[in-house]
């Protein structure tokens, strides 16, 4: 039964929310040889499985190995975009989504030209957006494993497409201890995030998704970028400093719950209640999101239920979520 409720979502990838009919049916089209049998083996392909999976390193190989290759191309890009939003407000009335992606892991490491890998998500967005009354936008995502002249060509488009729908940037990819957590390593972005918030484009970051940080990822993120809002940043729950700097700043976290349960970023349901009470007493502000609704077989609604009949969350408390959503969008500005 679809919610009466309207849902926003601030966190959900391209590359991990297309149905895996649509998948299949894109790869056929392309042309792709894929290493499965059948249509049910694909399934098992892109989608998590929790009992392989072990870390977001193992959750990444599946984005990066098959869901981005698969929708390298326009005609894929035009298509999975256009996609999900129907279906996202079809199933779970998500009436207003932010999806994002990184253009460049969608050209073949140039083979493809990247303005028409954006117009092509755009046309996606367009076209469902009309057809749904859903309000949308794109943010790109930049990469850690990328070189500074790669990211800030990323950033270039953003702001190029800035007034057809591009909304932000974020920063995605894993966080390696030795080398991502230091003040240095972050603030080499620093530069591109004043950029983009100059053109007027909102910015988030994912950190604090991995249990080898405890909010040091999260301060440094915080002081050297500036970020509007933050992916996941549930391991700042185990660093009083990094969940008084949350709140201080009125960053807003974008919150995951059963991706992050499958990646074993939280072990359980006990312990993510006790990462939300955390940020609830200190008053760090946060949303709900899917991060990949067939990737992680989920949906906007499930993730709120989820909350609420764990009792880690009450009605009240999952409506404030809801709401700051609404209110957290870069669709707003």
């Amino acid at each position: 039964m679809v919610p009466s409720t309207p849902y926003c979502d601030l966190h959900i990838h391209v590359g991990a929310s297309v149905a895996p009919h649509v998948m299949w049916s894109i790869a056929h089209q392309q042309g792709f040889k894929l290493p499965v049998a059948n249509y049910w083996e694909f399934v098992e392909l892109v989608t998590v499985d929790p009992r392989k999976v072990k870390t977001l390193e193992d959750y990444l190989r599946i984005l990066h190995v098959w869901t981005e290759r698969i929708q390298s191309s326009p005609a894929a890009m035009e298509r999975s975009v256009y996609e999900i939003i129907g279906k996202e407000y079809r199933g779970s009335r998500v009436e207003r989504i932010e999806l994002r992606f990184n253009p460049m892991k969608r050209n073949l490491e140039g083979e493809r030209d990247l303005d028409h890998i954006i117009h092509a998500a755009l046309r996606g967005m367009d076209r469902a957006c009309l057809e749904y009354g859903v309000e949308a936008g794109l943010i790109f995502c930049l990469a850690r494993e990328f070189t500074p002249e790669l990211n800030e060509i990323i950033l270039e488009k953003a702001i190029k497409y800035r007034d057809r729908g591009v909304i932000g940037i974020d920063l995605a990819g894993t966080e390696k201890r030795a080398v991502e957590l230091s003040v240095d390593s972050v603030a080499k972005y620093a530069r591109i995030f004043q950029q983009a918030r100059d053109a007027g484009l909102g910015t988030t970051v994912h950190t604090g998704e991995t249990t080898n940080t405890s909010g040091e990822g999260v301060m440094a993120v915080l002081r050297e970028l500036k970020p509007d809002r933050i992916g996941h940043g549930i391991r700042a729950a185990y660093n009083e400093d990094a969940t008084k700097m949350l709140a201080d700043t009125g960053c807003v976290l974008e919150i995951c719950p059963t991706s992050n349960l499958n990646t074993r970023a939280v072990r359980h349901l006990e312990e993510f209640k006790y990462v939300l009470a955390t940020f609830l007493d200190a008053g760090v502000r946060f949303t709900v999101n899917t991060d990949g609704t067939y990737l992680c077989g989920t949906n906007i609604h499930k993730e709120y239920r989820l909350l609420v009949d764990s009792e880690i969350l009450s009605e009240q408390e999952a409506d404030v979520a809801r709401k700051l959503a609404f209110e957290s969008s870069f669709l707003n500005a």
